[in-house]
């Protein structure tokens, strides 16, 4: 019993000089990991598609055919820096929409029709 209660004491004391702690930067390397992935899997991927929008609003012109982000597909009338005024087919309706609430433009087959 009392070399049961001497190891249980040894065990709970302080570690030895020397023995204790480890190395504080190894205790970084998962946090530093968890963030490497992070970036090339969320943060790269979505400042990549922001770019992308920002030269689609940049090299928007008239007679462009684009979607909004409200599904309204039409032709662009006019292109004002924070205004973009659409065509709606087929009844030739005219909306003004904020520039950034464009989505994409659409496909040449569109036109030909």
């Amino acid at each position: 019993m009392w070399i049961t209660l001497f190891n249980l004491a040894w065990a709970m004391g302080p570690p030895p000089k020397g023995e204790g702690g480890g190395n504080a930067f190894a205790a970084f390397i998962p946090l530093i990991l968890i963030f490497v992935v992070f970036y090339f899997l969320l943060i790269r991927p979505q400042q990549k598609q922001a770019k992308k929008h920002r030269m689609l609003l940049q090299n928007l012109k008239k007679g462009d055919w684009v979607v909004t982000a409200g599904g309204l597909h039409g032709r662009i009338l006019n292109v004002s820096d924070t205004v973009v005024t659409l065509e709606l087919p087929p009844d030739n309706i005219k909306v003004k929409i904020t520039k950034n609430h464009v989505a994409g433009l659409l496909k040449p087959e569109i036109e030909k029709k």
